[in-house]
């Protein structure tokens, strides 16, 4: 069983110091201490990935808050789950937060229920806006990609001499992706084949 301390800053020029004073402070004897100076708008953290990886059954994992730990209430809950099945215990010094405590557990079930209700609200707002955009004759979602100028002229150097004019060449000259530039191939063959 090992105190694991989980601290970060988002930018070099900030002092992590703060945060290990914490712990001394409230006289949390710390084991071991993942560090590092990164955003957390990236989950693509190395110590805390490091850290994931090194936790073990039994240990309790203490961050100053959660804004340390996530960027937002899904990425904490998927974290919180995480610890969850290796039996780690999360403790936050600024919430005052604890899942192992009756408190913690009420806590989490009302992050999983106001994330739940944001979400919902989104998608009512997301079809909300899609049926009046349809109703008004606008346009909905993304425009769809539409045969280039260029397409013709390329699709026949293709056509001619695949070998060298790869398919992947093509696609390239074309700003496609491979998804698009196949529904678009097959939509051109298509009209020629009609003429």
């Amino acid at each position: 069983m090992a105190n694991v301390a989980y601290i970060r800053v988002s930018s070099q020029q900030q002092d992590l110091g703060r945060q290990k004073y914490l712990f001394s402070e409230r006289n949390i004897k710390i084991d071991k201490i993942f560090e590092e100076k990164i955003s957390g708008k990236n989950m693509n953290r190395p110590e805390f990935k490091q850290m994931m990886d090194w936790i073990r059954e039994g240990d309790v994992l203490y961050i100053e808050s959660f804004s340390r730990l996530a960027r937002n209430t899904r990425d904490l809950l998927d974290i919180v789950e995480k610890l969850k099945n290796k039996s780690v215990k999360l403790v936050s010094l600024k919430e005052n937060f604890d899942t192992a405590t009756p408190q913690g557990k009420l806590m989490l079930s009302l992050f999983a229920s106001l994330y739940e209700f944001e979400r919902e609200c989104m998608l009512e707002r997301q079809k909300e806006s899609y049926e009046a955009r349809r109703s008004a004759g606008l346009p909905v979602g993304r425009p769809k990609i539409k045969i280039s100028k260029t397409f013709k002229k390329n699709y026949e150097r293709w056509a001619a001499d695949p070998k060298t004019y790869t398919a992947t060449k093509f696609m390239q000259d074309e700003k496609l992706s491979r998804t698009t530039f196949y529904r678009l191939l097959n939509e051109y063959k298509e009209s020629i084949s009609n003429h």
